[in-house]
């Protein structure tokens, strides 16, 4: 998870302005916002240490779709009020469960290859409410390696590393996932028997893209299917113990 700004400015993060969404725990929502408003200095410091290739983001989970509310750096191309990408969604649906995921690498669809950690953000009630991430672009850093170990001889394959969407429209990023669970299928739609259907929206619903307001009614229209038939998979999927659980009727 992620996110950028169009560009430094003075050593000042950038905010998102908005009204934050709902507490999840018995802990205020001043205590919460006062965690987030601390940090905001924090990320500055971060990125002018760690220079022009470092973007640091604080996302606030009680407003995914506009989860960036402060930023330093660039790297993604996201600006204050963006949303988070397929990776945040996975710490959200994970609940006050989350952990911290350190050291991980994806790629953006600009063939940018980022290093990234994302540390969970609790209130004293132990409630996860956001994170703080930190993204490196080691584009050239991989180049270079890579260089060096030809000209060595010791070249060695690198490993595949997933393409991840980072966008300001939670939209795209919602699209992005439901196409990437489709051609993992290799199968329309409408090719799919009840069994992978179910699973589809298992495997959607796992990755957190129910948690985000309008995703149902974008996912049917992905699909191609009524909003009242993808609920209806929704609701099958969460109750189903397995792939023999029956689909409610009027589904299509």
């Amino acid at each position: 998870m992620s996110g950028a700004e169009d560009g430094r400015s003075g050593g000042s993060g950038v905010r998102a302005g908005g009204t934050a969404g709902p507490v999840r725990s018995g802990a205020t929502a001043g205590e919460q916002d006062a965690v987030i408003a601390a940090l905001i200095p924090v990320i500055d410091g971060i990125a002018a240490t760690l220079g022009s290739f470092c973007e640091v983001v604080i996302h606030d989970f009680r407003r995914p779709e506009h989860s960036i509310v402060a930023l330093a750096g660039s790297v993604t191309g996201r600006g204050p009020g963006g949303s988070m990408s397929e990776i945040g969604m996975q710490l959200l649906a994970r609940g006050d469960q989350a952990r911290d995921e350190l050291n991980y690498l994806t790629r953006t669809h600009d063939g940018k290859m980022v290093k990234s950690s994302t540390v969970v953000l609790r209130d004293s009630g132990g409630a996860v409410f956001g994170a703080l991430c930190v993204n490196l672009d080691i584009t050239s850093v991989n180049q270079a390696h890579a260089l060096i170990g030809e000209i060595a001889g010791v070249g060695v394959s690198p490993a595949a590393v997933p393409t991840t969407t980072f966008g300001d429209d939670i939209g795209a990023v919602l699209d992005a996932i439901v196409d990437e669970r489709q051609l993992r299928q290799n199968k329309p739609w409408s090719q799919l028997g009840r069994a992978e259907r179910l699973q589809l929206f298992r495997d959607l619903d796992r990755r957190g893209v129910f948690a985000v307001r309008g995703a149902v009614q974008q996912v049917a229209a992905r699909l191609g299917i009524s909003r009242a038939s993808a609920y209806n998979y929704l609701s099958a999927a969460r109750s189903a113990a397995d792939d023999d659980a029956e689909l409610p009727d009027g589904t299509a």
